[in-house]
C-alpha cells in the first residue's frame, strides 16, 4: 500500500556523542541469501530497478483464487465479493505474473489455495456476493458505489451473518481441483529445475480463515486439518513437479505460531484459560507439533514435502501505520528488535521475547533440519517517511545478519518513497546494479536503539561493504568505523540516504590507520564500499585434518554427541600456517542416528544463527566450505542433534593468509 504522507525532514540540531563502530572481517562470516531482499506484487520495472530476487503473489484474494475462471473472492478485504480478472483465459493471473516477475529478473512465488473454496461468477463474468442484502439483510457495510448489495457480514445488530451459503459465490474446490492448475503451470511454463514456477506457496494466513473468509469457513481450522491439507496439497505438487519447492504455512503472526485457528477463535469467545484443540494435542504448540507433522510425512512419503517454513510478522505496536509521531518513531526504532534481540521484550500485547529468526532457524532444525526459514510478509510502516526507510534498512540487514533463508516485504514500496531508496541502497545503490556484500561478517555498535551497522564482503570484486542506519532524530553524530582483519586499498566510496529522499554519492573518505572518520546526519542510511587489497590463497595437497571415526584424539574420535561443541584447531596440520585466517574445506557427516545439523565458527567466538550442514538420520551429507579460524586456529563445531551421535570428517585443499 503506497503511503502518502508528507516528507518530514527533521532539522539537526546539536551534535550527537561520538561513537564506536566495529567491523571484523575474520568473524561470524555467514553466506547472506539474496532472497531476503524480496517483495510481494513488483512490477516489472520496479522489480528491475531494486535487483529483486523474489516476487510474491499473496494475500486474502489469493486463498480463493479460480484458476478455471481467472477470478477471485476478495474475502474481508472487499465484502467477501467474486470479481473476475479481465481476461477469461484459465490461469492467466499467475501467467502473467510470472511473466512479469521473470522479465524483472525475479523469481515467482504464487499462492495455491487449500481453503476448499473458490470463486464463482454470475452471469457474463459478472460480481457475486457472499452475504447479498438482498438474501440476508440490511448489513452495517456494504459496497455501496460498485456493488450495493454486497454486504459485510455483519448485521445492523452486530452480529455476524450465519448460516449462509458458501455456494453463493463461491465453488467447491479440492486438491485434484488445484492439481489442474499446477499441471498447467508445469505444461506452460516447465520444471522448477529449469524454467518452472520454483515457489509454490500453500495459501494464505489459515488460522484465521475464520475471520479472513469466514463465508466459506467460518469455524476455525485445527491442527490437523492444516495437517492434513498441507500433505494432500503438497503431494500433488511433487507429483507434477518434484523440482518444485513447497512453502508454508504462511501464519499470520504471533498467535498464529502458537494456537491453531480454532483455538484461536474459541479463546477469543470463551476465554484462553482452556484451549480444546491445543489440549487435544498434549499441549503443543501448533507451528512446532506441525513442523514435526510433515516431517513425520515427509520420511514415509520417502521425499521432502516442504521446504519452506514461512510466517508472516508485522508489529503489533502501531508501526504498521502512517504515524510519525516522536513517540511512534523512536518505537519503530525499537521494535526491529524483535527480530532478533533475545533481551527485547515486544512492547505491544504480545509481551514477550519474539528473536524471531532465531526461533524459525530452531524450530526448523529441530523438526526438519533442511527447511529454509521466510518471513513472506512484513512491513514496519511509514512508507513515506524517513523514519520508515531507516526501520527498512534495519531488517534487511537483520534478515542477512541473523540467516534468514528469504523474505518478501508486504508489498513493494512505491518507487517515489525513501522506504524505496532504503531497499534500493542494498541492491542497486548506483543504478548498476551493485549491492551490498554476500557474505556476512560481525558489525557492533553501542546502542542498536539509536544506530545499527551491517557489514558483508562482495565476493565479486573483494569489497568490504558497510550500512550504517542512524536513527537519531535530530543531531549529527561523528563516528568512527573501526576494520579489522582486511587490508583497504584506497578510500572507501560513500553513497548516503537522509530524508531529502535521494541516494547521494558523496566525496570518498579515507581509510586511515584501518579506520573510517565520518558524521552521520539524524535519520540516514549510509553504505561505505571499501576495495579489498584482497587475501591470498595457497592451495595444500588434498588431506583429511579431522574424522571421528578414528580413536581417541584431538582431531579423531568420539563422534560428535547430540548437543556438544568441540574444537578442532587445523593450524599447524596439513601444511596450514598458524598465519592463516581461513582455510577451504570439505565437511562429510556420517552415521548420525537423527535428524540434525551442524554450526561451524572460529573458536573462541559466540555462536551464529546459521547452520553449515543440515542432515537427516543415516544419510551421508557433504558440503564445501570457508571455514574461517579463531584465535587458536581451529574452529568450533555444534552438533545440533535432538539425541545421539554423528561423524564427522573434514578434508582440506587450501587456505587463505
Amino acid at each position: 500500500m503506497g503511503l502518502v504522507c508528507a516528507l518530514l525532514a527533521v532539522p539537526a540540531l546539536a551534535q550527537n556523542p561520538p561513537i564506536q563502530i566495529a567491523v571484523d572481517a575474520a568473524l561470524d562470516r555467514h553466506a547472506i541469501h539474496p532472497e531476503i531482499y524480496g517483495v510481494a506484487f513488483g512490477s516489472t520495472a520496479v522489480l528491475s530497478d531494486l535487483n529483486c530476487p523474489v516476487n510474491r503473489s499473496g494475500g486474502n484474494a489469493t486463498s480463493q483464487y479460480n484458476w478455471q475462471l481467472n477470478a477471485s473472492n476478495r474475502g474481508n478485504d472487499w465484502y467477501f465479493e467474486s470479481i473476475a480478472e479481465t481476461s477469461a483465459t484459465a490461469g492467466e493471473s499467475g501467467d502473467t505474473f510470472i511473466s512479469q516477475s521473470r522479465a524483472g529478473g525475479s523469481q515467482p512465488m504464487l499462492t495455491i489455495p487449500t481453503i476448499g473454496w473458490v470463486a464463482k461468477l454470475g452471469p457474463a463474468r459478472s460480481k457475486l456476493a457472499s452475504f447479498s442484502i438482498a438474501k440476508y439483510g440490511a448489513q452495517t457495510g456494504n459496497d455501496w458505489q460498485w456493488f450495493p448489495d454486497a454486504g459485510n457480514g455483519v448485521l445492523t445488530g452486530g452480529a455476524f451473518v450465519t448460516g449462509n451459503d458458501p455456494n453463493d459465490a463461491n465453488l467447491p474446490a479440492d486438491s485434484a481441483f488445484e492439481q489442474g492448475w499446477m499441471q498447467h503451470l508445469f505444461s506452460t511454463w516447465g520444471s522448477a529445475s529449469s524454467t518452472g514456477l520454483r515457489y509454490y506457496i500453500l495459501d494464505n494466513e489459515p488460522s484465521i480463515w475464520h475471520s479472513t473468509h469466514r463465508d466459506v469457513h467460518p469455524t476455525g481450522a485445527t491442527m490437523q486439518e492444516i495437517r492434513d491439507k498441507m500433505v494432500d496439497y503438497a503431494n500433488r505438487i511433487k507429483s507434477v513437479d518434484p523440482a518444485a519447492l513447497v512453502v508454508g504455512p504462511e501464519e499470520w503472526g504471533w498467535s498464529g505460531y502458537f494456537y491453531s485457528g480454532y483455538d484461536q477463535q474459541y479463546g477469543s469467545l470463551h476465554g484462553w484459560g482452556t484451549l480444546p484443540d491445543r489440549n487435544s494435542h498434549g499441549g503443543a504448540d501448533y507451528l512446532p507439533w506441525l513442523l514435526g507433522q510433515l516431517s513425520t510425512a515427509s520420511a514415509a512419503a520417502g521425499h521432502s514435502l516442504w521446504d519452506v517454513f514461512s510466517v508472516h510478522y508485522y508489529p503489533q505496536g502501531g508501526e504498521f501505520s502512517d504515524d510519525v509521531s516522536t513517540s511512534m518513531q523512536l518505537r519503530r526504532n525499537r521494535s526491529t528488535r524483535s527480530l532478533w534481540d533475545p533481551s527485547y521484550v515486544e512492547e505491544s500485547w504480545i509481551n514477550d521475547f519474539v528473536r524471531l529468526v532465531a526461533r524459525l532457524r530452531q524450530w526448523a532444525a529441530l523438526y526438519g533440519p533442511n527447511l529454509r526459514t521466510a518471513i513472506t510478509e512484513y512491513n514496519w510502516g511509514a512508507e513515506g517517511h524517513i523514519n520508515g526507510a531507516t526501520a527498512q534498512a534495519d531488517i534487511l540487514g537483520i534478515f542477512g545478519r541473523e540467516g534468514l533463508d528469504l523474505a518478501a516485504r508486504w508489498t513493494a514500496p512505491a518507487a517515489s518513497t525513501p522506504t524505496y531508496n532504503a531497499m534500493r541502497l542494498y541492491r542497486n545503490y548506483d543504478g548498476n546494479k551493485s549491492t551490498f556484500g554476500d557474505i556476512g561478517v560481525r558489525a557492533t555498535v553501542p546502542d542498536p536503539d539509536t544506530m545499527s551497522a551491517f557489514a558483508a564482503l562482495r565476493t565479486s570484486d573483494g569489497a568490504l561493504t558497510v550500512i550504517v542506519v542512524s536513527k537519531n532524530l535530530s543531531g549529527s553524530t561523528p563516528a568512527t568505523i573501526a576494520l579489522s582483519n582486511f587490508s583497504a586499498r584506497g578510500a572507501a566510496q560513500v553513497w548516503q540516504l537522509t530524508s531529502a529522499n535521494a541516494i547521494t554519492r558523496l566525496a570518498d573518505v579515507a581509510v586511515s590507520g584501518g579506520a573510517i572518520a565520518t558524521t552521520l546526519p539524524p535519520q540516514s542510511v549510509t553504505l561505505f564500499v571499501v576495495a579489498g587489497g584482497g587475501a591470498s590463497f595457497y592451495t595444500v595437497p588434498p588431506c583429511r585434518i579431522v574424522d571421528t571415526r578414528l580413536s581417541p584424539g584431538l582431531l579423531g574420535g568420539p563422534a560428535l554427541a547430540a548437543g556438544s561443541t568441540r574444537t578442532f584447531v587445523l593450524a599447524g596440520q596439513c601444511g596450514i600456517p598458524s598465519t592463516a585466517v581461513s582455510v577451504a574445506a570439505n565437511l562429510t557427516v556420517t552415521a548420525p542416528t537423527a535428524d540434525g545439523h551442524l554450526t561451524v565458527y572460529p573458536d573462541a567466538t559466540s555462536l551464529p544463527g546459521t547452520s553449515l550442514l543440515n542432515f537427516r538420520a543415516g544419510q551421508i551429507r557433504a558440503n564445501n566450505a570457508v571455514l574461517t579460524l579463531g584465535a587458536s586456529g581451529g574452529v568450533t563445531v555444534l552438533a545440533a542433534l535432538p539425541s545421539g551421535t554423528v561423524h564427522l570428517l573434514v578434508d582440506v585443499a587450501g587456505y587463505f593468509q
